[in-house]
């Protein structure tokens, strides 16, 4: 998990830590350094502004030990995460019940077993959740959602292929709420992040639904994709925080730093492995230590 972009870290600060005393070639090493970043997911701007703020730390005198490159390198790191507010799902459930959440993001980003995940996790703390599957546009969708259903017990809205979604989805809490559930998880179509009829259909949901909480779910191992995916829904449809899946199978390591930079938003979870239960509150913190570990 996150492996490549450790080592390039970790070789960075032993190549820059020797030449501290030495300038212009320590200059050259930050400037491979952003090279290095963006072949591990980190996006362009992103990796400019670590290199820009390293430059003006070595030009202020601020970096003269390898202990205190690695100490700035983690407070760069650390300062795009914490210019977030962070949100706690659960308190946030717990103050707005019912909770309406709707769910957004591209087919094959792993949405729906990520909702199933949620629902288990809502139900362990105490919640009785109801999914809603209100993507009337892809036929394994609604089939998908009730296999999750049945294997965690937790039940599933249906809709049928065709109909409006929004009406689904509004049926679905209404259904909801006259039978004593507390949080809604709404699936919605992602059969393109660049269908303008999927936009206004997302928008019609959300109109008509008035989730308290909207969250896009994408994929580590798209990459960068899944940075443009977000600007993509954040921009048209507006997100309020990210759950990533996959990451146990990714090492480059890039895509947290860059969503967070990037789309100002918090990462709520991550996706660490195929059962129910292997979905990890996001730690800002943890993940630091883990691509700039402290010696």
């Amino acid at each position: 998990m996150f492996q490549k972009l450790r080592e390039v870290f970790k070789k960075f600060i032993e190549s820059a830590s020797s030449l501290l005393t030495t300038k212009d070639k320590l200059v050259e090493v930050i400037e491979d350094l952003k090279l290095e970043l963006i072949s591990r997911d980190v996006a362009y701007e992103v990796a400019e502004n670590i290199t820009n703020r390293l430059l003006e730390a070595v030009e202020k005198g601020i970096i003269k030990s390898k202990k205190q490159l690695m100490l700035n390198l983690r407070e760069i790191i650390i300062s795009y995460f914490t210019s977030i507010n962070r949100v706690d799902l659960y308190n946030l459930a717990v103050s707005n019940r019912p909770f309406k959440v709707v769910f957004l993001g591209v087919n094959g980003v792993g949405k729906t077993t990520t909702i199933a995940k949620v629902a288990v996790y809502f139900r362990d703390h105490g919640f009785k959740p109801l999914m809603i599957a209100a993507d009337t546009f892809r036929a394994a969708a609604q089939e998908q959602l009730k296999v999750h259903s049945e294997r965690v017990g937790i039940p599933v809205f249906l809709g049928k292929y065709g109909v409006d979604p929004a009406s689904v989805a509004y049926d679905g809490v209404l259904f909801g709420l006259n039978r004593g559930y507390d949080v809604f998880l709404i699936d919605t179509a992602g059969r393109m992040h660049v269908d303008v009829d999927l936009v206004n259909e997302l928008r019609k949901i959300i109109r008509v639904v008035k989730p308290h909480f909207k969250i896009l779910v994408v994929d580590a191992l798209t990459g960068n994709d899944s940075v443009e995916q977000a600007v993509f829904f954040n921009n048209n449809v507006g997100v309020d925080g990210v759950i990533i899946t996959k990451v146990d199978a990714y090492e480059e390591g890039g895509v947290p730093l860059t969503l967070a930079y990037v789309l100002k938003k918090p990462i709520l979870f991550i996706g660490t492995g195929q059962g129910y239960r292997d979905l990890k509150v996001f730690d800002y913190l943890e993940y630091v230590d883990k691509v700039i570990p402290l010696e």
